[in-house]
This record gives C-alpha cells, sequence and structure tokens, in this order.
C-alpha cells in the first residue's frame, strides 16, 4: 500500500479539474451508479469534536474509498490544527488497500469548496462578489475555488470573532491581491451587498432570515452537515424559487432541509438538475451535505496523477 503525503497531494491537485470531476460526481449519484451509505458521524463528547466517515463506490470503477475527517476545535489553543483526516483508496477487484492518502482532511475541504463552485459556475452566476460566513479553512477554500470560475472582485467576510475575520481577510488579499476583501459586522449586511452567499460555519441557529436577502440570491449552505446544525432559517428555504440538494437522504437529515420538512418534496438533487436541465429563481438554496462520491473521485484522481507521474 501507498502513502500520499500531505504535502505530495496538494502539488498534485489541479482546482480546475477538481471542479469539473464534481459535476461527474454529482449526476452519477443521481443516476444510482453509487453504493455509497449514509455518512457515519461519531461524537467525541470531552473534546467538543465531530468525526464524520464515508464511503462510496462507484459502477464499474477501479476502487472504492473509505473517508474519516475531524473536527476538534480545541487544538487551536494547542497550536494544532482542528481539522484532520485521511481517505483509504482499496481496490474494487481484490479488496486490497491500495493507497493511504494522509491528508489531514484537506481533501474533504478542496472538494467541499469545488461543489459549491461547480453549482456556481453550472448555474451561470456572473458575480464579481461573493459573501462568506465562516472564517476557517473551508472559507478561504471558497474564496478560491469560485475566483477559479468568477471574476471576483469583491469578498465580504463574517465571523463571530472578530481577530478571526481580520485574520482570513489579510491571508486571503494576499492570495488574490486584486480582490477587495472586506469584513463585516454582520451576517445581514454580507447579505446586503453580495448576492452570491457561502454559509460556511458550524451554527446550530440559523444566521440569515429571508428579509436579509436580495432578489436573486444564491446561497450554498455547507456547514449544516449534522443533526442539529443550521445556518438558515426555515423560512428562506420556504420561500426559495429552487431548492438543490447533493443528496435528498443526506440532506433531510443532516442539511439545511432537515429543518424545513414541509420543502421536501421541493428539492431536487444537484445531479439530477445538471443531467436533465432545471431552471434557477429568484432565490437559489444549495444544501450541501459532502458525498462519499466526490472523497472517491478526488482521492482517485490524486493517486492516478501520482502513478502518471511515477511512470515518467
Amino acid at each position: 500500500m501507498e502513502i500520499l503525503t500531505l504535502s505530495e497531494i496538494r502539488r498534485l491537485l489541479d482546482y480546475r479539474a477538481v471542479i469539473d470531476s464534481m459535476r461527474g460526481a454529482l449526476v452519477a449519484w443521481s443516476r444510482g451508479e453509487c453504493e455509497m451509505p449514509m455518512p457515519m458521524h461519531l461524537a467525541v463528547a470531552p473534546e467538543d469534536a465531530e468525526v464524520h466517515i464515508k464511503s462510496s463506490y462507484r459502477r464499474g470503477g477501479k476502487y472504492f474509498a473509505l473517508k474519516m475527517a475531524s473536527t476538534f476545535p480545541g487544538n487551536a489553543v494547542r497550536g494544532l490544527p482542528t481539522g484532520n483526516g485521511m481517505v483509504l483508496l482499496v481496490s474494487a477487484e481484490t479488496g486490497e488497500p491500495v493507497a493511504l492518502l494522509a491528508d489531514a482532511g484537506h481533501l474533504t475541504d478542496v472538494r467541499t469548496a469545488a461543489v459549491a463552485a461547480l453549482m456556481a459556475r453550472e448555474l451561470g452566476r456572473e458575480d464579481r462578489a461573493i459573501g462568506i460566513l465562516g472564517t476557517g479553512v473551508q472559507a478561504r477554500l471558497q474564496v478560491r475555488l469560485h475566483a477559479e470560475v468568477l471574476d471576483l472582485e469583491g469578498v465580504w467576510i463574517w465571523s463571530r470573532t472578530r481577530d478571526r475575520a481580520e485574520a482570513c481577510a489579510r491571508e486571503l488579499r494576499e492570495s488574490l491581491p486584486r480582490v477587495e476583501v472586506v469584513v463585516a459586522e454582520a451576517p445581514g449586511e454580507v447579505a446586503r451587498q453580495v448576492r452570491l452567499i457561502v454559509t460556511a460555519t458550524a451554527s446550530r441557529t440559523p444566521l440569515l432570515g429571508p428579509d436579509d436577502l436580495q432578489p436573486g440570491t444564491l446561497i450554498s449552505a455547507v456547514g449544516s452537515d449534522a443533526v442539529g446544525k443550521q445556518e438558515l432559517d426555515s423560512e428562506i428555504l420556504r420561500r426559495a424559487d429552487c431548492i438543490l440538494a447533493d443528496s435528498l437522504a443526506q440532506c433531510r437529515k443532516l442539511g439545511e432541509l432537515q429543518h424545513a420538512p414541509g420543502d421536501w418534496d421541493r428539492a431536487m438533487e444537484m445531479g439530477a438538475f445538471l443531467d436533465r436541465g432545471g431552471t434557477a429563481g429568484e432565490l437559489t438554496v444549495c444544501d450541501f451535505t459532502g458525498l462519499g462520491i466526490e472523497d472517491l473521485c478526488i482521492a482517485e484522481s490524486c493517486y492516478e496523477r501520482r502513478a502518471a507521474g511515477s511512470a515518467h
């Protein structure tokens, strides 16, 4: 079994290629081409930590994947990363482990941002500014990946902690020097400034209500991925013209849809939307809980890019 380190994985990633691959992952899931059990969530109560375990196999594929990603908030005061994880790539022919991708959770972070950027692209967005609620690793990656598909000129960010927001803003200014980055005082201020919003927090109480939003807004909610999490007032989903879910089953249990059962029948899977076509409205909500097939696609891509490089 080969081991790919984080530094090697970072070198192998091609953001645009990852974004493109997420389209195939979403469509494959909605077509019924994947084995993908519901995620397993493990709570580590003494550390207020959570561990997500996902797996997937795509029919006809060479591999299946087992992924673990964790968040340990207390690591911040220890001087350690709060996120960690790994992906195990296994032969679908023999069941033998092929590669351990010791990615420290990076592949999960990248594919999450990539699929949100994909949907912005596929929905025909031409926004020059994006709003991000949250200032962690995911917030930074959301800006970077959206910059691959949009000609961004401005970013509005918000965090409950001003110091973290300022630190995130400084980092974004360094990585995207042509983009103006503004720290907002409240989530509603972000929504009043932009029509493309990504929520990337661990909130368990709504951060945005329907009256905060402008006509023509697209919200990509990526933070709500476990029972009890909620970033959007359920009235936003009720008023939405279009609700797209990465997995209806997962979003009804773990995503924003868990708080809006009356709107379950109006939601459509993203893969079906991309495969058969659909129309977004004045208010569109994309509900992301993260798919095991996305983990498989990005891990397989890294492994095969490495193998191709070694062959030369």
